[in-house]
Parts: C-alpha cells; structure tokens; sequence
C-alpha cells in the first residue's frame, strides 16, 4: 500500500500489467491480482519462485478469479510453500484459499494483533483470518528444489511486514517496504516511522541486486531507491517541522500546507502518514504534544 505522494517519479504501469502472467526471471514468475486502486497500483503482485516445486509469495486477495488464475500458472506442479510478506488483506487473504486447493502450508508474517487507538480503515487493513501454519522470524529460510529464501524482518509499513531474499538470484520481494512506483504508507499505531527507518537502513546493508515489489515493477538498482527513500521521509520530516515553526498546530493544518492540491481522497493516508513522522519526532526530543501523539493531538516544536 503507497502513500499519498512521493517526490519520486512513478514507474510505468505497464511494467506489472494486471491478470498477466510474466516470466521475470529463471526462478521467477508473477502474477497481479486485478485490485488495481490508488494504493495498489495495478494490483498485488503475486510471484511464483521455483520450477516444478514452487513456492508462492504474496497470494494476493480473497478473489477466486485471481486464485484460479495462480491454480493454472502452476498446473503440472507442487506448490510446496504459501509464503506472506505482511498480513494486509491485499497480500495474505488469498493464502487460505490457495492452502485448501494446494494443501501447501502457509509461512512468513506472524498473525496480526490489533493495537489499541487503530483507526477502523487500518484495522479493517489486516485480514483477521490470516493464521500461518508457521510465522518466520528474521534469518529463517525457507528451502524449496533449486530456491532458497531467506527472511528479513522488516518492520514499518506494518509492524509484522517480512522481505525475503532469494539467494540463487541475488533479488529481494520487497512486500509493501519499498515498492518503485511510490512510497510506502507507514500508519501508527500498527506502522512505525522509527522502524520504517531501521528497516531501510537493514537493506542497504545488504546486496541484492534486484527488488520484486509488492506493487508495481521492479527496483532495478535498490541501493539508489533506498537512498531516494531516506531522502523522502527526512524532507517530509523537515516539511513537517516548518509548518510547526510557521504556527500551524494539527494534523489537519499540517497537512493542509505539505500535502497542497492531494486529493481527498488520499488525505486519510497523508494524515496517518504525517502521525508517523510526530510520533517519531516526539519520541526523539524535536516536537512535543499535549499528551501521546494521536490525530487528534495538538503540536510545537520541543
């Protein structure tokens, strides 16, 4: 799911077109859900990794088109793993239909806990069925015939958001935590801009060569988006700041003069997003508020 805007350009539709099947790679074939939306982009990107025995990433949502259509792409094979990156409807509600028809087990994100104070949208964000027959901590690998994935733990755009390199390839499914096309939404309380940050700083300690997204086409040289990344929060950060040092006071006002001309309907995203940035500048000292940081709070500068 991306934020409302970005100061990157947006990548090509056309690189992850919807209800196609495309051979990426040796190991790598991907499949998009037809879910397009201003979040979404196109659609899920679902990714089938390995040759004969293969393993799912990302199923997609609870759409029975989308699943027969997976159900097809790898018919004459075993389905050997259900992998989830983070439990987002869009990503992980998919996962049980495709376990029934498969009787693969599902692995990677850890069931969603609901955290007091979540607006309803983000609560309703997390499928409540999701319950994987094995959660994966960060270092874990899943083995499959010719493929290894090793998981990332990557938290920020959802508290149990997961990345998972595949070594043979030196690439990365990146889930919602860097996509090419936009920036990603980070939404307390279950997304975290401390965390976002860390995780950031995770990859680009790492060397694939290669990201395949949870949205969109591919981050073809990830070391330079996750500094366009960082670069992006940290002028959103001090976008934030300004308006606090010009008077403004709420997230509605803030909003209003660093997000001039979003559309409205993107302004739900632009608010949580800009919560994220408080609640990291409160924690670090920077900007103070008249009780926890929430929507509804009042802010200066510390």
């Amino acid at each position: 799911m991306s934020e409302a805007s970005s100061d990157v350009p947006p990548a090509s539709a056309a690189e992850a077109p919807s209800g196609v099947l495309t051979r990426l790679s040796p190991l790598v074939r991907r499949l998009v859900a037809r879910n397009a939306s201003p979040f979404t982009f196109t659609g899920t990107c679902s990714y089938i990794v390995g040759e004969g025995e293969v393993a799912i990433v990302d199923p997609g949502p609870a759409d029975e088109t989308h699943v027969a259509a997976l159900l097809a792409a790898v018919a004459g094979e075993r389905v050997s793993h259900i992998v989830v990156t983070h439990s987002h409807r869009d990503h992980a509600a998919a996962a049980p239909m495709l376990r029934e028809k498969t009787r693969a087990p599902i692995v990677g994100a850890h069931a969603h806990a609901a955290r007091e104070g979540a607006p309803p949208p983000l609560r309703a964000a997390h499928d409540p069925a999701y319950a994987p027959d094995a959660a994966l901590a960060d270092g874990e690998r899943i083995e499959g015939r010719g493929f290894t994935l090793e998981t990332i733990a990557t938290p920020g755009h959802a508290a149990n958001h997961l990345c998972f390199a595949l070594a043979q390839e030196k690439a990365l499914f990146s889930g919602d935590h860097v996509i090419a096309w936009s920036t990603s939404i980070v939404a307390p309380p279950d997304g975290s801009m401390a965390d976002y940050m860390a995780s950031l700083d995770k990859l680009a300690s790492r060397d694939e060569a290669i990201y395949w997204p949870g949205h969109g086409g591919p981050v073809r040289e990830p070391k330079l988006r996750l500094r366009a990344l960082v670069r992006h929060r940290r002028r959103r950060e001090a976008a934030i700041l300004a308006r606090l040092e010009t008077g403004a006071a709420t997230i509605p006002e803030i909003v209003a003069k660093a997000y001039a001309g979003l559309s409205p309907a993107l302004i739900g995203a632009a608010s949580l997003s800009t919560l994220a940035h408080l609640e990291d500048l409160v924690a670090r000292g920077l900007v103070a508020s008249d009780g926890a940081p929430t929507l509804s709070a009042r802010y200066c500068l510390a």
